[in-house]
């Protein structure tokens, strides 16, 4: 009976040894946080705040090497078979441009770029964590200093049948998604070089409205000269704490082609819009090596009801304080 038993622990032990977490951190020993896991495939996961993701040969049998960036840092490549439980990522040599040295000083007013907000299903998109949407802001008012200090982020946080329901005796669905800010300067028309190292997310679940006030005063975000872009990410689902949970971010579907790997949905949907004339969204696919950002529209995106609809944009809203002279 004993020997049975040490069998069963040594099998149990061999295997929490092969699927604990690995951890990235930077040659200051500080935790990369949510860095980028690539598969090189389309596919891949985000690290937590505390660098940690977990991989497992069983979970992904068809993955041979991982492809790892984090903003600030320089691109890892390594093999699966033999994944270190730290790995420790170096800085990269660039700088961010258009850095106050000192806040303003004086009386400013706040202007506001309002959102586009509606609660139609179809006209939304379903966020999947392999697509970064990015929204373009240009600078209209480039002789004054202006600091963004809110994002108003339009959100459905239900799915299409939520209509049908009585809201009254109705509970929502409860989920709670992680999402990552990043800032762009504006690259001839592209969203550019990062504009702030801050690791800035926000989490969303079923009680917010469908407008999501998101102050980001603190990190200090000053509009360039030439406008900047905002774009969201996906990074999960979360536990009760706000911690990313490490669940596989695609489903395996037997076809008469083969497996086809579809990445899962997360909710809130972002509703998108036709009453903003100019194209200003941008999309990318984020775990693709050297992936490129595109325009949103006909030209660039195949096979997208949004386009089809005549949505084009996503309607992001921001708040920004004008400084007077």
């Amino acid at each position: 009976m004993n020997k049975i038993y040490y069998i069963l622990f040594s099998f149990i032990l061999s295997f929490y040894v092969k699927a604990q977490n690995t951890t990235i951190i930077s040659n200051s020993q500080e935790p990369v946080s949510y860095a980028t896991i690539s598969f090189g495939n389309g596919n891949g996961l985000f690290a937590d705040d505390a660098g940690q993701f977990y991989f497992t040969k069983k979970l992904y049998k068809d993955i041979d090497s991982l492809f790892i960036s984090a903003i600030g840092f320089k691109d890892l490549k390594l093999t699966t078979d033999s994944l270190p439980k730290t790995i420790v990522m170096h800085p990269s040599i660039n700088t961010l441009d258009e850095v106050f040295l000192s806040k303003p000083k004086g009386k400013f007013k706040i202007e506001k770029i309002k959102p586009t907000v509606h609660e139609d299903y179809y006209k939304c998109w379903l966020p999947t964590i392999e697509s970064e949407i990015a929204v373009y802001f240009p600078n209209n008012n480039p002789t004054k200093t202006q600091r963004l200090s809110s994002l108003q982020i339009p959100i459905k946080v239900e799915a299409k049948d939520w209509d049908k329901r009585k809201r009254k005796t109705s509970e929502k669905r409860s989920f709670s998604t992680l999402f990552k800010v990043n800032f762009y300067e504006n690259n001839n028309g592209l969203p550019g070089d990062v504009l702030t190292y801050d690791k800035i997310v926000f989490i969303a679940n079923e009680k917010n409205e469908k407008i999501l006030e998101f102050n980001v005063t603190q990190h200090d975000i000053y509009m360039p000269k030439n406008g900047l872009f905002i774009s969201l990410q996906v990074l999960g689902y979360t536990d009760k704490n706000g911690r990313l949970l490490p669940n596989k971010k695609y489903q395996e579907i037997k076809t008469t082609r083969g497996i086809v790997k579809v990445p899962t949905t997360f909710r809130p949907l972002l509703p998108f819009t036709d009453e903003i004339s100019e194209k200003r969204t941008f999309v990318k696919r984020v775990f693709l090596n050297g992936g490129e950002w595109t325009l949103f529209d006909k030209q660039n995106v195949e096979k997208s009801n949004l386009l089809k609809a005549g949505l084009n944009n996503y309607g992001l809203g921001i708040n920004l304080e004008v400084y007077k002279e």
